[in-house]
């Protein structure tokens, strides 16, 4: 049974902390493959010379790609339906290069986006929110006001639906993509750019890089990382891997607390065998390694099972999980509540070996208790009744 216990314990260490990698990468490669890595924005509201900012960026090293972009946030309406929405315009040659978008298409293309057609290409989830499909008419509304004559009234433009997307998590319910030309007139934008957004081979140089790129250029800019927009997300998971790793780790604790109490109650039993084979001469060292073998040997085969399970459920657990979920009808992760539709898993050898070897370092240790109090059985005292 303590075999056993330390199965479970090490196999459901390994589960979950293979889980929480596989939250960690599908965050980084979803939202930020569609979020920037870094933007650039001009002081005044406007960059003109933005193809020889977007030439120089590319030429710093560490930077793959960047585009440009305008971007605002207002409503969608669509009758009485009204969703938030964050806008971006965007050059469909330049956003397939910093992007993933392109490749989670479900329903037309990012080359549908044509200057002057007011096309929008927006999420799955958001054109089920508006309940709308391809070919429908939406309409922007931002937040601000015009003044005329008649009064003052927002300002609004009806937008097409050219393109649906979907990443499996929450942008698709917030996101929309407009052509960089119609955005720009329809914000008022008068150089055509508002900035550049940069892609990074490294996520986690972006803050050093981007402010590389921007202290090369003549006159000033805003610099803004993932770091700054999505970096609390980052933290709290590293941050619940962590605190999810440790409280789990007191299960395989418990786990070798049980080699104690198995090892205790077989020195109480064998008392008479220890007994006699101190009078043939064992001495107290070699009795204690009888014990620290028996534990050692329980703590080594259930940490070897445990390993072995958890790494098979590891690299099986996405499937098993979407098999419940068709086999019962229901969906663990919604959409509509989480940011990723279903369940991911990394297994990564690091954590398989820090859990192996904590899963051994405590059997081991489990040990030398019960191997020590079997080492001081008096001869004499152990044999009186018998």
């Amino acid at each position: 049974m303590s075999m056993v216990g330390l199965t479970l314990g090490v196999s459901v260490l390994i589960i979950v902390m293979s889980v929480m990698n596989g939250f960690d990468r599908e965050l980084k490669q979803r939202i930020l493959g569609m979020v920037p890595h870094a933007t650039i924005t001009a002081a005044n509201g406007g960059m003109e010379d933005w193809q020889g900012i977007i030439q120089q960026a590319k030429e710093t090293p560490g930077v793959v790609a960047a585009a440009p972009f305008v971007d605002g946030q207002g409503m969608l309406t669509n009758g009485d339906v009204v969703r938030g929405a964050m806008v971006y315009g965007v050059d469909p040659a330049y956003e397939k290069q910093v992007s993933i978008i392109n490749d989670h298409m479900v329903q037309g293309n990012l080359d549908n986006l044509k200057p002057g057609e007011f096309g929008i290409v927006m999420g799955e989830l958001m054109a089920q929110y508006l309940g709308v499909t391809m070919g429908d008419k939406v309409t922007l509304v931002l937040p601000e006001a015009n003044v005329n004559l008649a009064g003052v009234f927002p300002r609004l433009k009806r937008f097409t639906v050219v393109g649906l997307f979907s990443v499996g998590a929450e942008v698709d319910s917030t996101l929309g993509y407009i052509h960089i030309k119609d955005g720009a007139r329809f914000m008022r934008i008068a150089e055509g750019v508002e900035g550049v957004r940069l892609k990074m081979a490294d996520l986690f140089q972006a803050p050093k890089l981007s402010w590389e790129v921007a202290m090369e250029l003549p006159g000033r800019y805003y610099v803004q990382d993932w770091t700054r927009t999505q970096g609390q997300l980052f933290q709290a998971i590293q941050m619940e891997k962590t605190m999810v790793g440790l409280l789990l780790t007191l299960i395989v604790a418990v786990a070798a607390f049980n080699i104690v109490s198995t090892l205790v109650m077989v020195v109480t039993d064998k008392q008479s065998d220890i007994a006699i084979l101190r009078t043939l001469g064992a001495s107290p060292r070699t009795i204690m390694g009888i014990f620290m073998v028996q534990g050692s040997l329980i703590g080594v085969i259930g940490t070897l099972l445990g390993v072995g399970l958890g790494i098979l459920a590891a690299l099986n657990v996405s499937g098993i999980v979407s098999g419940l979920e068709s086999l019962l009808g229901i969906r663990f992760l919604s959409p509509d509540v989480y940011f990723i539709s279903y369940l991911p898993s990394e297994l990564q050898w690091r954590d398989v070996g820090i859990i192996s070897v904590a899963g051994l370092a405590m059997s081991f240790l489990a040990t030398l208790y019960p191997a020590w109090r079997a080492s001081k059985t008096q001869p004499a005292e152990a044999l009186r009744y018998d």
